[in-house]
C-alpha cells in the first residue's frame, strides 16, 4: 500500500490566480510559504522559507479564490503531484500540491458570528411587606 497525503500551514506569498481549462474547469494556483527552523552551529535557530506550489480545481476553488489574498494564513490538505515537461529541448519536472481542503486561519471570526444582543438593564423587583402572602 502506498500513501500520498500532505498537510501544511503557512502564508500566501501573493494573491491566488484563477484560470479556466478549455473545458471551463476552474483552476486556482498559489504558493504557500512554510518556515523550517534549523539549528545553527552556534546553537541559535534560523528560519528558512520553503515556497510550496499549490493547485486546486473546481467550483470550491473558484469560490475560495477571492479569499486567498497575499499574506493569508491557511492550512491545507492534499497530495503531491509530479509533472514533467520539455522546454527548449530540456526536460524539467515540478512537484506541486493538489489541494483537497483549505482552512483559512486568519478569517475574521467576528464577521462570521451573529451579532449579540446588547445587554439590557434588568429592573430590580420592588418587594414590599404587603406583597408577601404570609
Amino acid at each position: 500500500m502506498s500513501l500520498n497525503t500532505c498537510t501544511i500551514s503557512g502564508n500566501l506569498g501573493k494573491a491566488a490566480e484563477l484560470r479556466y481549462t478549455n473545458s471551463q474547469l476552474a483552476v486556482v494556483s498559489f504558493s504557500v510559504a512554510v518556515n523550517e527552523r534549523r539549528k545553527q552551529a552556534d546553537g541559535s535557530y534560523q528560519d528558512e522559507v520553503n515556497w510550496l506550489d499549490c493547485t486546486m480545481f473546481g467550483k470550491r476553488a473558484e469560490a475560495l479564490q477571492p479569499y486567498l489574498a497575499k499574506g493569508t494564513k491557511l492550512s491545507l490538505n492534499g497530495h503531491l503531484h509530479k509533472s514533467t515537461y520539455e522546454r527548449d529541448g530540456k526536460q524539467y519536472s515540478r512537484v506541486e500540491i493538489i489541494v483537497d481542503e483549505v482552512e483559512l486561519m486568519n478569517a475574521r471570526r467576528e464577521a462570521q458570528a451573529p451579532e449579540a444582543m446588547p445587554p439590557q438593564a434588568v429592573e430590580a423587583a420592588s418587594v414590599y411587606d404587603s406583597d408577601i402572602p404570609f
